[in-house]
């Protein structure tokens, strides 16, 4: 039986992205009025009038870098939330992360290359488990990007590992 791993953005790339972001910019300071907004650090949502930091990421790139892959034009940068100042990451367990579960969210499986070989994708309410397993049955799959359904960002990385 295939299971899976979720990641959040690494506590070293998120102090990076705080000074200067993929697309070379300062990231933008925001409090967050209303809340609610994946965090890409500790995978939970923003609370009403938290600090919050904007910036783009480009976890594509990043992965390439450090694994001589080339994703070649699948490269992205996008738009990533962050807490401010560094926090404590991910304080749940393995397994999807239960801040996420119930929001609609697409499953986009890359190859050893870093190259789009399909997907998945859940609406309001669905368990994302059986789509996420869907995608790692095609044994061309080395890693799942999950990302917002409606904007496209990427939201966390998910790894195959065997039970």
């Amino acid at each position: 039986m295939t299971t899976f791993a979720v990641k959040p953005i690494e506590p070293a790339v998120c102090d990076e992205l705080r000074v200067r972001d993929d697309a070379g910019n300062s990231p933008e300071l925001l409090v967050d009025a209303n809340g609610g907004n994946p965090l890409r650090c500790c995978l939970t949502l923003s609370a009403p009038g938290e600090e919050v930091m904007l910036a783009s990421y480009a976890p594509l790139r990043r992965w390439a870098a450090a694994s001589g892959a080339n994703p070649g034009p699948y490269v992205e940068v996008g738009p990533v939330f962050l807490h401010a100042a560094p926090c404590a990451g991910p304080t749940t367990g393995a397994g999807f992360p239960p801040a996420y579960r119930g929001l609609p969210r697409v499953f986009r499986g890359y190859d050893r290359n870093g190259r789009i070989v399909g997907g998945e994708h859940v609406v309001d309410g669905e368990d994302p488990e059986p789509a996420i397993e869907k995608v790692l049955a095609d044994p061309d799959v080395a890693f799942i990007h999950a990302r917002a359904l409606i904007a496209g960002c990427f939201t966390f990385w998910i790894d195959r590992t065997l039970a």
